[in-house]
């Protein structure tokens, strides 16, 4: 099952972080900013189920659909001339995913896919789509990885399965 989100597509957002700025030269971003209640509704979730609290993404509530070098994405400029500031849709698995520290839902965009060709990308990133709906601080790490542990022994992992495969639902924030 996928939930459809609707978001504003945003190319080269504000820097938020000293990482952001050492990189904003060659790297070049484009995220879809939804509302802030999304992450919230979900960290919610992990607060209920895990006892865990986590910090919100430090960007708000977005998926990244672009987060390559300049060099990799020639055709940068002329699609943000086209696409930014554009309404652009996704979908979200419900599901949360964990690493130990960040915690995700995984997520499938055949815009932002496509977006991405425009720009003279591969239509899928090094790392799959997803929306971050928070990470664990020092203080509650080692919870976190301790949760990651337990989800890995007791549940089976799902594969990533194609986006044609899953029945989709919509809901208006």
């Amino acid at each position: 099952m996928l939930i459809k989100v609707t978001g504003i597509l945003e190319f080269a957002p504000e820097n938020k972080t000293r990482k952001h700025d050492s990189q904003a030269s060659w790297k070049r971003v484009a995220m879809i900013i939804v509302p802030d209640e999304l992450t919230t509704y979900y960290s919610w979730f992990v607060k209920k189920r895990y006892n865990l609290e986590l910090n919100k993404p430090l960007r708000g509530t977005h998926l990244t659909i672009i987060n390559d070098s300049d060099r990799e994405a020639p055709m940068f400029e002329d699609a943000r001339k086209l696409y930014d500031g554009e309404e652009v849709s996704f979908y979200i698995d419900p599901s949360t995913r964990t690493n130990g520290e960040h915690w995700w839902l995984r997520a499938y965009c055949p815009e932002g896919e496509a977006i991405r060709e425009v720009c003279g990308l591969r239509r899928d990133p090094y790392f799959p789509l997803h929306m971050t709906i928070g990470y664990a601080n020092e203080k509650v790490l080692p919870h976190s990885q301790y949760i990651h542990e337990c989800i890995q022994f007791y549940e089976s992992p799902s594969p990533r399965l194609p986006f044609e495969e899953h029945e989709i639902y919509e809901f208006k924030l």
